[in-house]
């Protein structure tokens, strides 16, 4: 049995005020009561804490199978649980690409060995080429969350409304890499200031803002459940927000390092701040904030993407694009949205739970009686450096930062699975 004593609760599901102690067996919740007498014996004390639902991710790269050198699904999961992340959702362009089964079934059979719950998406096409469909129904029955061919945009506008009725039909979503590949002539590095200090091209918004534009009316037309991916620019962020006032079912995602950076610091790192798509200038970073303020962006997701060090550490417009994101995600989306004053703590946390998994269809118990005991504890107030990662990779421009807001603890399945201690 674990038992939390005098915890701020944070819920955007149950709402409650003041302060609980918190007992659970057998990975279930089983008493949330008002906070009365003194701390007990072997109970974790929460006093000066808030304990929210366990965060859920809905796009990270664990590189398994196929390239886990950067990452396994073992490593992963513990970078994932540091970061107060009870839920994570896979991509699908791995080696071999999760188009099969078999492949599916490999990353699901593996996921369950760890300490948190591991989803994982399938690919939209075979082998991420944009030519076939998966056999999207066999998937879902083996456990696709949803489909996605991440990394890589679906350039063949009829291969993608088969998709999306296909989506439809079983009701689960697709997400989607947003960048029109004829436009961008060297990736990761945004057309303006950053491409002009390294003397090239660059990757324009335009490509963001052209996808995107074409997948949103193809969705509405189709009915299907769209999440745009890691979105970065203005003109994206606006063609959302129309969008979303036709339908409910159009999702956008935004990444604690967009909401956090400028093309500047892409000059500044150089390959451990490349990834696509690009960090874009000051005008983009304020409409992904105003877009957050006014609910046209729900999610918060890492795009968790590791990549070894000789990977990263060649000229930048050979490496590989990507950052890692579980560990800091929390503490950068907390300093950019709630210490700004954009938002309340409250929607930021319905950004890290609600939201993602109302995506997804997973279930919203809430911290409630009866509910899976899925529970992040943090501190809002607490300053801590960044100064070691559990992942296999250190692509971030971020180590060696402090940060605001801390993980204390995160409790997946009624077990500890991470502890600040």
């Amino acid at each position: 049995m674990i038992k939390i004593y005098n915890a701020q609760i944070v819920d955007p599901v149950t709402k409650p005020k003041g302060r609980y102690d918190i007992e659970i067996d057998k990975g279930i919740i089983m008493k949330v009561t008002p906070t009365e007498g003194e701390l007990p014996e072997g109970a974790i004390d929460a006093t000066g804490l808030c304990l929210s639902p366990g965060f859920c991710d809905v796009h990270v790269h664990f590189r398994d199978p196929g390239q886990t050198h950067k990452e396994d699904i073992y490593t992963g999961a513990k970078c994932a649980a540091k970061g107060g992340f009870t839920d994570v959702v896979l991509m699908a362009n791995t080696k071999p690409t999760v188009d099969t089964v078999e492949t599916l079934e490999y990353v699901l059979n593996k996921g369950r060995e760890t300490a948190i719950n591991i989803h994982s998406c399938a690919s939209v096409t075979m082998g991420l080429k944009g030519q076939k469909l998966t056999d999207m129904e066999a998937l879902k029955a083996a456990g696709a969350a949803g489909f996605t061919d991440d990394g890589i945009p679906i350039m063949n506008t009829t291969l993608l409304r088969e998709a999306f009725e296909k989506a439809a039909e079983l009701n689960v979503p697709i997400s989607l890499h947003e960048e029109d590949k004829g436009l961008i002539k060297e990736n990761g590095i945004n057309h303006g200031y950053a491409s002009d200090q390294f003397g090239i091209y660059g990757s324009p918004r335009e490509a963001e803002a052209r996808m995107i534009e074409r997948d949103l009316k193809i969705a509405l037309e189709t009915g299907v459940t769209l999440d745009i991916q890691h979105i970065s620019s203005k003109e994206g962020v606006e063609l959302v927000r129309k969008a979303r006032r036709q339908s409910d079912r159009i999702y956008a995602e935004v990444t604690p390092h967009h909401l956090s950076l400028t093309e500047d610091v892409v000059v500044a790192y150089g390959s451990n701040a490349k990834m696509n798509p690009p960090l874009r200038t000051k005008r983009d970073r304020a409409a992904l904030i105003e877009g957050v303020k006014d609910g046209t962006i729900s999610i918060i997701a890492t795009d968790h993407a590791p990549h070894s060090p000789e990977e990263k550490d060649i000229d930048i417009t050979l490496a590989p694009s990507g950052i890692i994101g579980l560990e800091t995600a929390f503490s950068l989306a907390y300093r950019a949205l709630v210490q700004s004053g954009a938002i309340s703590l409250e929607r930021l946390v319905s950004m890290f739970t609600v939201n993602p998994r109302k995506l997804y269809g997973f279930k919203n118990y809430g911290i409630s009686k009866g509910a899976p005991a899925d529970i992040t504890i943090f501190s809002e107030k607490e300053q801590w450096t960044y100064s070691e990662s559990l992942s296999k990779s250190k692509n971030t421009p971020f180590l060696g930062d402090t940060l605001p807001g801390k993980i204390k603890y995160t409790i997946c399945k009624g077990e500890i699975v991470y502890a600040d201690i």
